[in-house]
Order: structure tokens, then sequence, then C-alpha cells
């Protein structure tokens, strides 16, 4: 018999405990029907097959307690129960859904921030310095490195030199992949590639195009993957002296020893249009998602910030020298170099730097005739407070990191590399987990002195945080 059943009676015969005992009264205990004695032994029965009681456990005061639950109040506790798992489950995958909707919010924030030209990464107070073991110099080029570029997926390096070639190098292994060989002067006709110096080279976003520029006023694209030339881009009365493809296109834009800027579609294999300001040579290009460039005018002592759509452009004054390079930190600020030793940091708001360091890297000479160490190369992590620069000197070659203040007022020195000879360019990886430098005996856009003791290469810089997370300010 089943204990619900046995249950059932104990029951029944609990209900009907006052009328037995009245009868007893009655009968003193000889007149109980049989009825009555199945009863009071089938209570006895239920209770020592069913329950052995443990002398030392406390019995309840109130018989219900010791009842089991019946199958409607069995079906109601698991429902409740299940009630409250479905809850948990519904606040758990709230909970997982209200952090992912926070990671979309961020970056969403940050890509507005970017797209204005504020966005600020703090990363530069967790750079540590490397260990110099663990820098790497890659050598291949007979004459100085005059430019380099990184792939967008950081797997390869393209690097370029005075010798007229071009070099592709794997950056995990450190081993030449190709290498896209100058040829002499004169075979011009009949030689695939550049037979004049490699004074710029860029690289398309997405990884498709790879442009190179050369004292010859010639621009040559090639497929980054094969290393195969497809066309060349004729036009520039002078040097090809700054390349750079606008974020997300095929649209080039070209600067020149000619003074004017070239607007060019690649996958068109077309010319678009020609821009005019500047009164000197053109010394470097940088550019980003806009529609717009920037550039250094050289001797002209100008920036220029071209809106292309807007047929405008920006004029912006504040080195006492020659500006040889310049890279955009974001969409509105950018970092400029000079013969005049200082780096310049600027906003497109402000016709004056916002920062100024002279003698960013020392000076050198008798006193009375001090001069500062001439800047040669700037790199800017985008969208981060960490900016490099390269030196060229014969003693005090070096490659500097700094780190911007807030709104990108300041430069506070991090940490330096000390290399030997001109650092003609500086290129961050996108990640930010390594820094490439081309080194050579001679500056890239002439021959006044030359460093005998130099080393025509790349070296591969890396750079180690003490945390991960990463702060975003406005």
């Amino acid at each position: 018999m089943s204990s619900f059943f046995i249950k059932k009676k104990v029951i029944s015969a609990a209900s009907n405990k006052g009328d037995l005992k009245r009868k007893s009264n009655a009968d003193d205990g000889k007149g109980k029907s049989k009825k009555f004695n199945k009863r009071v032994d089938e209570e006895i029965s239920s209770d020592s097959e069913n329950e052995r009681v443990d002398p030392s456990r406390k019995q309840p005061d109130n018989e219900d307690d010791e009842i089991e639950e019946t199958p409607q109040e069995k079906k109601l506790r698991l429902a409740k129960l299940y009630l409250d798992q479905l809850r948990e489950e519904e606040d758990k995958k709230a909970e997982e859904e209200s952090f992912e909707a926070d990671l979309v919010a961020g970056r969403l924030q940050e890509d507005l921030l970017e797209q204005k030209g504020k966005l600020q990464r703090l990363i530069a107070k967790d750079l540590i310095a490397p260990d110099p073991a663990e820098i790497r110099l890659l050598r291949g080029h007979k004459l100085s490195v005059t430019c380099l570029v990184i792939t967008p997926d950081e797997k390869f390096i393209f690097s370029a030199s005075k010798d007229c070639s071009i070099i592709k190098w794997d950056v995990e292994s450190g081993k030449k992949v190709h290498k896209m060989a100058g040829g002499r002067k004169g075979t011009e006709d009949r030689h695939v590639g550049h037979t004049a110096h490699v004074l710029c080279i860029a690289i398309s976003s997405d990884g498709k195009y790879l442009a190179s520029g050369d004292m010859n006023k010639l621009i040559m694209i090639w497929d980054p993957m094969t290393c195969k030339h497809q066309y060349t881009f004729t036009g520039h009365r002078g040097a090809v002296s700054g390349l750079a493809f606008r974020r997300a296109t095929h649209t080039l834009y070209s600067a020149s020893h000619d003074r004017s800027i070239k607007v060019w579609s690649v996958d068109e294999n077309a010319y678009v249009e020609t821009l005019f300001g500047h009164q000197d040579m053109i010394t470097g290009l940088d550019c980003l998602s806009r529609e717009r460039c920037v550039t250094t005018g050289g001797r002209d002592r100008t920036l220029r910030v071209w809106k292309i759509a807007e047929e405008s452009q920006l004029v912006f004054h504040g080195h006492e020298g020659s500006i040889d390079c310049v890279q955009l930190i974001n969409e509105e600020h950018m970092v400029t170099g000079g013969d005049d030793g200082s780096i310049s940091v600027w906003t497109v708001n402000k016709k004056k730097p916002v920062t100024t360091l002279k003698k960013a890297h020392g000076s050198h000479g008798n006193a009375g005739l001090e001069q500062p160490y001439w800047v040669s190369s700037v790199a800017a992590l985008h969208n981060s407070d960490t900016v490099a620069s390269g030196a060229s000197g014969s003693h005090n070659s070096a490659v500097q990191l700094w780190k911007c203040g807030q709104g990108f007022r300041g430069l506070e020195p991090l940490f330096s590399v000390p290399v030997t000879g001109f650092v003609n360019s500086l290129k961050f990886s996108n990640s930010g987990k390594f820094l490439v430098a081309g080194v050579g005996q001679e500056h890239r856009l002439g021959r006044w002195w030359r460093i005998k003791e130099a080393k025509n290469g790349l070296y591969i810089i890396p750079l180690k945080r003490q945390a991960k997370e990463q702060e975003v300010v406005q």
C-alpha cells in the first residue's frame, strides 16, 4: 500500500479523534467497534513502517508537520521553482544584454569622437622601454632607407631606399619575402620598377594597393600580395616626396617638389585634380578618413590642410626652419618636425601650434654656436596620446617616444631608443604593438653629410605595456 493512501487514512483517524474519545468513556474500552480497531492498527502500522524516530530528534508539537505534501502541493512547489529559475535566467540575460549594449555604446561613442577628431586613448602611461636585446635590425638595402609602411594586418613591412629598390619583409621572421629591384639610370624603358631614389611609399587601408614615388617624378602602383607592378602615374614636374591613401578608399594623394598636390583614382587608373598653394617644395603628406590631406611646405615654413571638396586650404605657421615631416594624430590634430630641432602639435582650429618643444633631441656644437639636432621623422599612434620622433645626428641619433598631455597640450618624454644614422621614417603598427624605424647613412631628401658608421636598415621596436586597460577622454 502506498504511503499516500496510508497517510490519507491517518488524516481520517485524526479528524474523528473527539468522537472516538467519547465512545471510549462510555464503553470503558470494551465496546470498540472493529472499524475503529482497524483504523488504530492502520495508524500504528503506518508510523512503524514509514518513520523511524530518532530519540535525539525533537518531536514536532503539531501533528500536521509530519504530513507529506499532496500532489497538488508538489505541483505548486515545482511551478514556483520553475518560475524562479525563469526569473534568474531572464535577469542574467538582461545583464548580458546590458553589458553588450554598454560595449556597443562605448564603440559608438569612440567612433563619434574619432570622426570629430577628439578621440584620445590614454596608453602612453603604460608603455615600458624595450629591452635592447628585443630590438631587431633588418638589413637588405644597399643604401639609406628612406620610407616604410606596415600592412594593415601587421604581418609585413614594405621599405624603400635610395638604392631604388622596395623590399617586402615578414614581421614575425624578419626575413625578406620579395624584392622589387631597382634599375640603373637610363634603363627606364626596359626596367619594371624604379630607377631613381624612392622617397615615399603608401598602402591602402584594405591592403589592395601599394604606391611608391621617386626622384624621377613617377608614382608606381603595385599589388602588395604578388609584388607585381600594375601601372605608373605620371604628371608631376618634380620629385614625388609624399604619398597617402584616403582611409577606406582607393583615392591617392601625392605631393611633390613641384609644390603641388595631385589627386588620383587608383581603381580607375586615373588622374583627378591638382592643388596649388605652397611656395617651396613639399616635404611631407598625410591623410586619414576625411576628404582632406595635410602637407608640409619645407622651406616655406607652412603647414597646410587641404579641404578637397570645399576647394580650400588652411595655412599654419610656427616652425623657425624647414618643416620636413608630418603625421595626423587624429582627424583634427597633427604632429610635425623640422630642421630647427622642434616638434609641434597642431589642431585645425588654431593657426599656431598647441604645443612646441624646441631642441627636442638636444643640440650640438660649441657654446654660442649650438645647433639643434634635426627632427627627420615623426609618427603618431592614431587616436591616442602617443607620438614618436626620430633625430639625425652622428652622436645623438635616437627614436624618442612622447606622451601628449590632455587635449594634446604639452609633450612629456617617455623613453628613448638609441640608433646610429638618420631616422628617415617612423611608423606605428595599427595595434600599437611595435614601432618601425627606417634608418640610413644619409637624409632621405639630400646628401648634406653622411654617417659612415650607420647601418642601412629597419629597426623593429616592440612596445610593451604595464596594463591592458585603456582610458578614453574627450
